[in-house]
């Protein structure tokens, strides 16, 4: 599927392919959470990274977020990208060096339909916020950490792969 997305002020615009275009993982990390998530969590989805095409380049600016792991006392850089407009500050895509192949939209970025999401999966709750209601239905997933399924896994279980989708 074509994904076609911009910012707020439409200083940027983007396109890129993605074979998993379904809205489904919210993810309630801090990082998500102040960095796109109003809601209390972001929607990431899945893009083929040789794809993306992007307008306004020059207004996009690149976030590392700080990270502390545990037992460690210092933060360290994340090496993950967050690419958002310097001009409105919205959030656009993640990418992450260690998995130059992907590249994830955030779903409040893109102007395409998305197709409805059958399940959802809710991820990093051990840090949601105190004030984030969890809006789970029968049948999501939740997971305190990481869930060990990949968009593509997911995407593939609900029988909603480019083969799934009639």
């Amino acid at each position: 599927m074509r994904l076609e997305g911009s910012c707020h002020c439409g200083a940027v615009k983007f396109r890129l392919r993605s074979e998993h275009p379904y809205p489904y993982q919210r993810c309630y990390c801090s990082i998500c959470r102040k960095t796109q998530g109003g809601g209390g969590h972001a929607i990431n989805l899945g893009g083929d990274a040789r794809t993306l095409r992007v307008t306004g380049k020059q207004h996009v600016s690149i976030y590392h977020a700080r990270m502390r792991e545990a037992g460690v006392k210092r933060a360290g850089r994340s090496p993950a990208e967050r690419h958002f407009c310097s001009r409105c500050g919205s959030a656009l895509w993640l990418y992450d060096k260690r998995w130059p192949d992907l590249v994830h939209p955030f779903a409040s970025a893109i102007d395409t339909p998305l197709p409805a999401a059958p399940r959802s999966t809710h991820m990093m709750l051990g840090s949601k916020a105190p004030w984030v209601e969890v809006a789970a239905k029968r049948g999501d997933r939740r997971h305190d950490e990481y869930p060990d399924e990949s968009i593509a896994e997911w995407h593939e279980r609900l029988g909603l792969t480019r083969e799934g989708e009639g």
